[in-house]
């Protein structure tokens, strides 16, 4: 019986990579060892697939951008190591912007959802089903997304946070936080995910008295910055914390507490 599948002469595929009926691989396209690609997906020019990917029927990797400033400028669309796509998920490629969206290693992209153009998706994320991301939106490592949330363009999420289901982002989401409700706030550090993550008590309470004061304060976001610089301690959190909120260009997210 013939191969039910089509793979153009051009594309490079790795030892032992599995590939399902009515499959269509275009030109420009690298796959690494070990992929498994089901029925039924289409990969686009400027494909960059890692090994022990997985990408389930229906998915579509490397379409061009949904952006009419696309002129038909050579990018790609990367898919790390090991990560999951499930059924139907959708990954542009970059525009001139930034030449590229990139998912990370490990990560596991639920059934329905959208990275857009000019994305950068960190290693071990979880994007829960029918989330949507817009164009050069970033998701640091680690991160949890709800299912069916909504992300705005150019808005920054950082490493570690959970955020709820059916949340609609607007601004930026500093890292280890749970965000919910509407308008998306800040609900509370996200101790489970910090525990899952091997972060230990002591590192946790360091993070929760950094949040107290940013968000539990009366303080402005700039006043906040700048007692957290004065009176806690120096450690890698909470220089990531200061930086990440003081180069927010959209603004982080509020409290609702």
């Amino acid at each position: 019986m013939s191969n039910l599948y089509t793979v153009h002469p051009e594309a490079k595929i790795g030892n032992n990579v599995s590939i399902g009926n009515f499959t269509n691989i275009y030109e420009d396209v690298v796959i690494g060892d070990n992929t498994v690609i089901y029925g039924n997906v289409t990969i686009f020019p400027g494909a960059r697939i890692g090994s022990n990917v997985k990408i389930f029927p229906g998915a579509v990797v490397s379409g061009i951008p949904q952006d009419l400033k696309f002129r038909g400028e050579k990018t790609y669309a990367y898919v790390g190591n090991g990560t999951t796509l499930r059924e139907c998920v959708t990954v542009n490629r970059g525009t001139a912007s930034k030449g590229e969206t990139r998912i990370g290693e490990n990560c596991l992209i639920m059934a329905y959802c959208h990275v857009a153009h000019d994305c950068k998706v960190g290693n071990r994320v979880i994007i829960s089903n029918a989330a949507q991301l817009a164009g050069e939106v970033i998701v640091d490592d680690c991160a949890v997304i709800g299912g069916g949330s909504l992300i705005h363009q150019f808005c920054h999420l950082g490493r570690n946070i959970m955020l709820q289901g059916g949340a609609l982002v607007n601004k930026d989401i500093p890292p280890f936080v749970k965000a919910a409700r509407e308008p998306i706030s800040y609900v509370g550090l996200n101790y489970i995910g910090l525990h899952r993550n091997g972060f230990s008590e002591e590192e946790i309470r360091h993070i929760a008295d950094i949040y107290r004061i940013l968000y539990l304060s009366d303080l402005n976001v700039t006043n906040a910055v700048k007692l957290i610089d004065k009176s806690i301690p120096q450690s890698t959190y909470r220089d990531e914390i200061i930086d990440f909120v003081s180069n927010s260009e959209r603004g982080v997210i509020r409290s609702a507490i």
